[in-house]
This record gives structure tokens, sequence and C-alpha cells, in this order.
């Protein structure tokens, strides 16, 4: 591996990782809006909120709906899995692609551009995860959000049992020891940047709806596309 192509890989990687899908889209579907920096989710029937200081998906999804809300998303991902495809394809053998990737994530978390205040990573974790391995961004985003929601009932988990099924996951399917420091970096990375949302879900945990899948899933896009496919198979009522 080369030092001065790395080094490059490396901060075009922070660079692009740091352009915020979230805020571009937010300023063409409302133009002379800000992207709001905090969303609130509130449940119904309950007085406790979670506050995300975030400006993502999520965000978007919430200020201006679900479909712009899913466009963002897309637009992170494929932001990370066409330069980080490019690469791959460019050389095989080296893993600048990994390198790419990791500097993405820390840009998209903590970017430059927007003084340092991003997102969480998962659509770098996913987009990656797609170059490399399609298969396994399906297993590890769905298993991990089905464990979170029906297993640790816990929203906090639904985020990040995908990530901590990522090391796992690679290294079953590459062996790749620099795929595995990107998972790595990735499960460091992603616990610091939701830490405000976990000192929060510890602190309403108790609240008793909150233990209810349905009403879980609501708190996100995905989890809402989660909960309608649940409902169409019959796997919850629509009470929730």
């Amino acid at each position: 591996m080369s030092p001065g192509l790395a080094l490059l890989s490396a901060v075009s990687g922070y660079l692009v990782g740091g352009l915020s899908a979230a805020r571009l889209v937010s300023r063409l579907v409302a133009p002379g809006q800000a992207a709001a920096e905090t969303t609130e989710l509130r449940l119904e029937g309950s007085d406790k909120t979670l506050v995300l200081g975030t400006v993502s998906a999520s965000s978007v999804s919430r200020q201006h709906g679900a479909r712009w809300g899913f466009v963002t998303y897309w637009l992170d991902v494929v932001k990370v899995a066409v330069p980080v495809g490019l690469l791959l394809h460019l050389a095989p053998d080296v893993r600048y692609d990994a390198v790419f990737a990791t500097a993405a994530l820390l840009g998209h978390v903590w970017p430059a551009w927007h003084r340092f205040k991003g997102g969480r990573g998962l659509s770098v974790v996913y987009g990656s995860l797609l170059v490399w391995d399609w298969v396994g961004m399906l297993v590890t985003s769905i298993v991990g959000m089905l464990f979170g929601l029906f297993v640790a009932r816990s929203i906090i988990v639904m985020y990040m049992a995908g990530v901590w099924l990522t090391l796992p996951w690679l290294w079953w399917r590459t062996g790749e020891p620099a795929y595995l420091l990107f998972a790595l970096v990735a499960n460091v990375v992603f616990p610091i940047a939701i830490l405000p949302e976990i000192r929060q879900w510890r602190k309403i945990r108790r609240e008793e709806k909150w233990n209810d899948p349905a009403e879980v899933m609501q708190l996100s896009g995905m989890g809402r596309g989660m909960l309608k496919m649940a409902r169409r198979f019959g796997m919850l009522d629509r009470r929730g």
C-alpha cells in the first residue's frame, strides 16, 4: 500500500463522508428553512420524549416526511458506496477502499464542513457493506432491528445491533483484516455518537409503552417501514 495513496484515500473519504445529504435535501425541499439540528421523538399516550441531536435521514423524515427521509438515507449510502466500489475496482488487492470507508465514517459523524455535527454513521456502515457484501447489508440491518425490537425491546439496541453484527459477518464472509478493522472502528464510533440518546433512553426505559415494539418501531423511518411489513404479514396487530 502506497502511503501517499492511503493518505489521499483517507482525506478524500473524510471530506466526502462529511457531505450532508440531510442538509442538501432540506435545502431543496424547503428553501430558506434550515435543517433541524435536533429531533424530538414522542410516543402517543406518554409524556416521555427522546431528543436526537443529529442531522440525518431520521431528522429529515420527521421534518419533511418519510419520502424525503428515504431519499436522504440512500444519498448518504451512495456517497460512500460509489467511491468505495470504484477503489475496490481500481485496486482490488490493496485496501484503499477500507481506508476510504473508515475515514468517511468519521467524516459523516464529525464533519468539519458543519462544525463537527453530523449523523450517526449507519448509512456509511451499510453503504460500505453494500459494496463488500450486499447480502450482509440486508442480514445485519434486518436481523439487528428485529433483535432490538422483539428480543431486547430497546430502540438503542435496535440501532446498535446491526453494527454489532458487522464484525462476525465480515469475519465469516471475507476474513479481511482491513474490513474487520472498519467494523471495529464502527463499533467504537457509533456508541460514542449515540451516547446522548443512550443516556436519555436509560432514564425513560421504565415507561411501559416504550416496551411495546409497535411503538418503538415508529421512532425511525426504517422502523416505520418494518412496521408496515410486520402488520401486512400479521406479525403485529394494528392497535400499535
